[in-house]
């Protein structure tokens, strides 16, 4: 009597057994063809920052929906100048592609303003060459040494598109058009206002050139040249 009933109460118990170590079985082999996450995995970098930066974003205001977007991309047949040319950096660095160029421009755009308008040189030195850098840093002393400072809100990006492009040797030169809408005030060491409005939004036009060496194993562009229309 107490030999069939001990075995007909272990089923219960042998069923648990075997079904959490089927259970653990299919863990592990999930884990083989999917494999896990560590928190270290390689990400691809932005572009045009070397690496990533904490970003204060007080004087950025987010922008709509509208354009966070990115760009619409027009087709450029190949046998336009600007087509011929990306077509070019394109066969150069198989990578390139001119939407995600077109958003990683924007967010250096908005890195490199926010970062001039507080004198952050540290943000400013990995993004810029050095001539570029350097007419930053000069401008940056000049304010400095004044007292002055600078508030800019950028209230949005209107558009940003390829204006330009070249190859220089094995560099390529990349020109973007941004069309910005911005409040710029300049306030000396007691805060008053020596120029600007602060609620004046001015639409502005600049010409940024980015430059990468598509010999180099280095992905990141910079920013090599900054100018207005005329």
């Amino acid at each position: 009597m107490s030999g069939p009933g001990m075995a007909m109460d272990g089923f219960p118990f042998l069923d648990i057994v075997f079904f959490a170590m089927l259970a653990v079985f299919l863990v592990l082999r999930l884990r083989s063809v999917l494999g896990r996450r560590t928190g270290v995995e390689k990400r691809r970098p932005n572009p045009l920052a070397p690496a990533p930066v904490e970003t204060n974003r007080d004087n950025v205001i987010a922008l709509p929906e509208r354009d966070r977007r990115l760009p619409e991309m027009t087709a450029r047949a190949s046998d336009t100048p600007l087509g011929g040319v990306l077509l070019g950096i394109k066969e150069a660095d198989p990578s390139f592609e001119e939407a995600e160029f077109l958003s990683g421009a924007r967010m250096a755009f908005e890195m490199i303003l926010g970062a001039y308008a507080r004198a952050d040189l540290a943000q400013l030195r990995p993004l810029l060459n050095e001539a570029v850098f350097g007419n930053f840093k000069d401008a940056t002393d000049q304010r400095l040494a004044a007292k002055h400072s600078l508030e800019t809100t950028l209230v949005g990006i209107v558009s940003a598109e390829i204006a330009d492009a070249r190859m220089d040797g094995r560099t390529a030169m990349v020109t973007v058009k941004f069309v910005t809408e911005q409040v710029n005030v300049t306030k000396d060491a007691e805060g008053r206002i020596i120029e600007g409005d602060p609620q004046h939004v001015e639409t502005i036009t600049d010409l940024w050139t980015f430059a990468r060496d598509t010999a180099s194993r280095d992905p990141n562009w910079t920013l090599v040249e900054t100018r207005s229309p005329h």
